[in-house]
């Protein structure tokens, strides 16, 4: 009697899919959720960056008094406008009072207005670590979505693996349930036909065996069932704990909807070149050379320009109407190292990695390009032995169809039928593995590709 899996009932039983139970982990494993955190996480670190350029207010106030004299009292507050081109902008009020003041503090009896503005001009002018900050946070941003699909990538194909066995396991089971069936009906069937005389006792000695050595396989593919229904545990996960898999929930059978191969042609350059891995030291590399820019920056002077009018109380506009020649305040600040030996060995070093993080880049494209390559190649070839296994299979189920007749023509024995069942059982056996092998080289085809996610 031939093993036909598909006809076993299941009654209660409910399929769980494996999109379904994906969906499950994406939604309430810790380590998607961990990931999901990577993405307010740039978001934060871009803020910060913009925090460079936020308006500024300082304030300033020192009082003087001794022996019921105002030595002096001298106040400031300013608000400080930095630009993105290096260009800050201020505008404030002084006021200063009192007997003992320096001259250089010395202003109108209404206190002073300025308004001004210092600008960099050569160290500073292209970019300045404000600049490289926002810039570098806007490369993190992009790199924390490159690690949360490279999480997702190793989480999902974990899952995946747990469910196949799962599934394997449960396709064991009902192998070896329903040897064992085949194996009591045999038993009973030759039971009645000694009791007429039909057949010698050692007939029923050897029927006995053969379902006492079904019910010992079962019994062992059942733990294994359990077990792989365990590690599945670890991925199911409920209001922030693992819970277990419902016992009345089955996987979905190994051969329904078997490979389908969406990635399986495509082009392995392609595919390595979208990897989260490769994307990541891209943007490495991008970070670095912002960081090589900022160094190569250093290299040049320092030279900063400032000017601001000043006025009388809060009136800024001069009596001749000479806006920018009078009452005024203008400085210039220069200087620069003369061997500038720290900023050569800083520039050298940030080139280097960048170097070597070029050098990282291709090794992992090519070593990922070539996972690819090998996974693609397994699963072609599990496609033609899972075709030669479904022959097999068929065939055995044939000869043990065939054995099945001539017994009952009394032109086999029982130790003949038991050898013909127990090669469909292998091949039964052989098959559920095979697919299951390919269910899980899809999935590494996939991981290997980085499109888990």
């Amino acid at each position: 009697m031939a093993l036909v899996l598909a006809s076993l009932p299941i009654f209660s039983q409910q399929i769980w899919s494996p999109d379904a139970f994906l969906q499950q982990v994406r939604s309430n494993h810790p380590v998607a959720k961990q990931a999901t955190l990577l993405t307010p996480e740039g978001e934060a670190a871009l803020l910060a960056a913009r925090g460079g350029f936020d308006p500024k207010v300082y304030g300033d106030w020192e009082r003087k008094s001794f022996d019921g004299k105002n030595y002096f009292n001298i106040a400031e507050g300013s608000v400080k406008l930095p630009t993105w081109y290096g260009i800050e902008g201020k505008l404030g009020y002084n006021y200063a009072t009192g007997i003992n003041l320096s001259p250089e503090h010395k202003l109108p009896a209404d206190g002073q207005a300025v308004l001004g503005a210092s600008v960099t001009l050569l160290q500073g002018l292209v970019i300045d670590e404000r600049r490289a900050g926002l810039f570098q946070a806007r490369i993190l941003q992009r790199a924390n979505v490159a690690e949360q699909r490279l999480l997702m990538n190793e989480l999902l194909y974990e899952a995946a693996k747990a469910y196949w066995n799962w599934s394997l396991a449960d396709a064991w089971v009902r192998t070896y349930e329903e040897a064992v069936r085949n194996a009591e009906i045999r038993l009973d069937g030759i039971r009645g036909s000694w009791e007429q005389g039909d057949r010698p006792a050692i007939d029923t000695l050897e029927a006995l065996i053969q379902v006492q050595d079904r019910r010992l396989e079962l019994n062992a593919a059942q733990l294994h069932f359990r077990n792989a229904r365990l590690a599945l545990q670890n991925f199911n996960w409920e209001n922030g704990r693992a819970v277990a898999v419902d016992s009345t929930l089955r996987p979905q059978p190994l051969a329904d909807g078997l490979l389908i191969d969406a990635i399986s042609l495509a082009p392995a350059d392609t595919l390595a070149a979208q990897h989260p891995q490769v994307q990541g030291y891209r943007f490495k590399l991008e970070s670095l050379d912002v960081e090589r820019r900022l160094k190569r920056e250093a290299l040049k002077p320092r030279l900063d320009v400032s000017y601001n009018l000043l006025g009388d109380g809060f009136d800024l506009s001069p009596d001749n109407g000479d806006f920018f020649l009078q009452n005024y305040k203008w400085g210039v600040q220069a200087g620069f190292p003369l061997f500038f030996r720290k900023e050569r060995g800083g520039l050298q070093l940030a080139e280097l990695k960048i170097m070597d993080a070029a050098l990282g880049l291709t090794q992992k494209q090519q070593e990922i390009r070539n996972k690819i390559i090998a996974y693609q190649n397994e699963l072609a070839n599990l496609r033609q032995q899972i075709n030669l296994a479904n022959a097999m299979r068929d065939n055995y189920a044939r000869l043990l169809t065939g054995e099945n007749e001539k017994f009952v023509l009394g032109e086999s024995s029982v130790f003949l039928v038991n050898s013909r069942e127990n090669k469909l059982i292998e091949a039964e056996l052989k098959l559920a593995k095979l697919q299951a092998e390919a269910r899980k080289t899809e999935a590494g085809l996939r991981w290997a590709a980085g499109l888990w996610q």
